[in-house]
């Protein structure tokens, strides 16, 4: 017993208020004692650590004897019926891969052996920490899931928008959630992470810093699952014919560029179209512009895998691209909506266990956990063994055929006298196994003692979490301060909010000392004791910059036309004309819902009335009025918001001349700059649609936002 749950290294360490005990990983224990009282399984047996899985050797695989992991784990998986318990708020859309040449040399997986091979595809976005009910705008990660239905059965990529998460190990799975999730006693708040119980957890664990980095990043308020990427988050293998390994990590790449919103106007987003990202993948599937992502590879050996900084069994870390550049090897097309929501989005179960022959797993310790509760979580969820007879579930490019029978709503059952093997009856005695075809473990070598242990390799928690922050441009850097600010500005207890200031001391030092300024925190804290010290010579990866990996065109988003009666006929069709040219929308908000009279007569059906359709809702706004159009709307309060939200926001406005009273209204008419152009004729539209390009004016935001 001594020799399983061992843990002999562990050293003092100091987290603001917080005293602790560090493992060898550097992850964090809390040890009973005094009035502290010892931490026990459901049935009652102490527990020595809570904090790793139980491993064959320092950096072996998981044990499935582990019943500490599978007790704990267990429960957490069956805590919500039928609601999912993370990723309960989800949009799945139908479409396909195309492969855009062979990887026979490196692997065997069937959809990847012919060029131009297209496989079908189901594919469902999501939030992680809200309810069903929960508005999709809330500050997330977003899962992107992916399933293959290939002609060697289903693979399914489960993954995120972020590359890495926030624990190392599957053990810590229900406790991250728990702290996440509204806190018990009170019911809230409800998919939001600003509150004490989630920051105290991370605080507490400081290999969650590098995920803090991303979550309080833009890429958690993407402006749509259609520009967001997608990541497998671990380390696969490859295998090819002659079984040699080739390791593997995931990655989509979204052909519209990556794009977000900014906090303000999330909250906005949230309250004018709580269904804002499922409404947008919906319409542009109806209209035909159909979301593509194009499927890349960072692929290396073990004597890369020896040779990087960091472990690449570690979930928290990732492999830059421009140290092992992404290949592009296949593009993914969206372009079917679901026939029923709930049969098909709420009944697909995906399970990180679901590979085909040529891929197989490594021993990330948050992996190995992901595969036993997937299929735990199916269990309880969909009723029994038989999900799989659900038709989003059931394979389409090959038949199943095995001897599993019976069971809660069985669909399928082998058919005649043969339910087992081997047997003696030949043909008509069943499917039997395919040695060269089937699937195949890579053969590893394992050995050691087994131990509940935390590999040395894991326990540099800052250094990555430094580089995503450097690598961001400046405005994207103070939006992440701005989150941290908000975030920690609604946790009631100070010692959290200083702990928290602590441990950004160990990633960049004018974040730490601008994120205690807007605390206002009285006393500097010192900073965590880092198990390793953190590195400062890793140098910026700009493909983790949003703007700098922005869009090249204003293609697939939104302009929303404020217009009034008497608006010059003559703007409206040149603005119409240039934007389906670039092949983007406009939509026209009115006075009254009904519509207005154009100068000559035309009548402009309006898609949304003013108090129905903020700025929020838009990628970009032009305001184009008559005289008596534009006096109308400077007396209406949402009128004034639709102008000051979308320049708050940075976005790119076009004008006419008289849309300048509203303005004048709002007090923007001395504030207007090189992202508000009039267009004095139908002759300026065009270069105001190639400016809108841009994501955003993003000169105008220290000057909209002091504080």
């Amino acid at each position: 017993m001594a020799a399983e749950t061992s843990n002999a290294k562990m050293t003092k360490a100091t987290m603001g208020d917080q005293a602790v005990m560090r493992g060898t990983g550097g992850e964090t224990h809390q040890v009973a004692g005094g009035d502290v009282p010892v931490l026990t399984t459901s049935q009652g047996v102490p527990v020595a650590d809570d904090q790793n899985t139980l491993k064959a050797g320092r950096r072996g695989p998981s044990l499935l004897e582990d019943q500490h992991f599978r007790d704990k784990i267990f429960h957490f998986d069956h805590e919500r019926i039928p609601e999912r318990v993370v990723h309960a708020r989800g949009f799945g859309v139908h479409g396909s891969f195309e492969a855009y040449e062979s990887l026979s040399d490196i692997t065997t997986a069937d959809l990847f052996q012919r060029k131009g091979e297209k496989t079908d595809v189901f594919v469902r976005f999501s939030t992680v920490a809200g309810n069903k009910g929960s508005p999709d705008l809330a500050r997330d990660v977003r899962g992107f899931a992916v399933r293959f239905y290939t002609r060697e059965g289903n693979w399914d990529l489960v993954g995120n928008n972020i590359p890495i998460f926030f624990i190392q190990d599957a053990i810590k799975f229900p406790d991250l959630i728990h702290a996440a999730k509204q806190e018990p006693d009170r019911g809230f708040p409800q998919a939001q992470t600003a509150h004490d119980n989630f920051w105290d957890f991370a605080s507490l664990s400081p290999e969650s810093m590098a995920m803090i980095m991303w979550i309080m990043s833009d890429r958690t308020i993407p402006r749509s699952f259609r520009t967001m990427e997608g990541f497998g988050i671990h380390t696969f293998r490859f295998l090819n014919a002659e079984g040699k390994s080739t390791y593997v990590k995931f990655h989509w790449k979204p052909k519209q560029g990556l794009q977000s919103v900014v906090w303000n106007e999330a909250v906005k987003i949230n309250g004018a179209d709580p269904d804002f990202h499922r409404r947008d993948m919906w319409d542009a599937i109806q209209i035909g512009d159909y979301p593509e992502w194009e499927l890349g590879l960072q692929l290396f050996d073990d004597d890369f895998a020896d040779k990087f900084d960091f472990d690449i069994l570690d979930a928290t870390k990732i492999i830059p691209e421009e140290i092992l550049p992404v290949k592009i090897v296949g593009k993914l097309t969206l372009d079917r909506l679901v026939d029923n929501f709930f049969q098909e989005t709420e009944q697909v179960a995906f399970q990180t266990g679901n590979v085909v022959p040529g891929i197989d797993f490594t021993n990330d310790p948050l992996l190995q956990g992901r595969n036993f509760s997937y299929l735990d979580t199916q269990l309880k969820r969909l009723g029994g063994p038989n999900f799989t007879h659900i038709p989003v579930n059931t394979p389409k490019g090959t038949t199943v055929r095995n001897f599993q029978q019976d069971g809660h709503m069985a669909m399928r059952n082998p058919v005649g006298r043969a339910n087992y093997e081997p047997n003696s009856w030949g043909v008509a005695g069943g499917p039997r196994e395919a040695p060269k075809g089937g699937f195949q473990t890579h053969p590893t070598a394992v050995e050691g003692e087994k131990r509940r242990i935390r590999v040395e390799s894991f326990a540099d928690h800052y250094s990555q979490a430094r580089q995503f922050y450097v690598s961001q441009t400046e405005t994207e850097q103070n939006h992440i301060a701005m989150a941290l600010i908000f975030e920690l500005s609604k946790v009631e207890t100070l010692a959290i909010r200083s702990r928290m200031v602590s441990h950004l001391l160990n990633i960049d030092e004018d974040l730490a000392n601008t994120v205690a300024k807007g605390l206002r925190l009285k006393e500097m804290p010192k900073p965590a004791d880092a198990a390793v010290k953190p590195r400062t010579d890793l140098e910026a990866s700009p493909k983790l910059s949003i703007i700098l990996n922005g869009p090249e065109s204003f293609k697939g988003r939104k302009l929303g036309a404020l217009v009034t009666d008497g608006v010059d006929i003559d703007l409206v069709k040149a603005l119409k004309s240039a934007l389906e040219k670039e092949g983007a929308l406009i939509e026209f908000v009115a006075p009254m819902v009904g519509g207005v009279e154009a100068s000559d007569g035309t009548w402009i059906e309006a898609k949304q009335k003013i108090d129905g359709g903020p700025s929020v809702l838009y990628d970009a706004v032009a305001i184009l009025a008559s005289k008596d159009g534009a006096a109308l709307l400077a007396k209406e309060p949402t009128a004034k918001d639709f102008v000051s939200d979308a320049f708050v926001h940075c976005k790119f406005i076009a004008y006419n001349a008289p849309a300048m009273a509203l303005f004048e209204k709002t007090g923007m008419a001395s504030d207007m700059d090189k992202g508000c152009v009039e267009m004095k004729a139908a002759g300026d539209v065009a270069s105001f649609v190639t400016l809108c390009g841009k994501l955003r004016f993003w000169e105008r935001e220290p000057k909209v936002k002091p504080i």
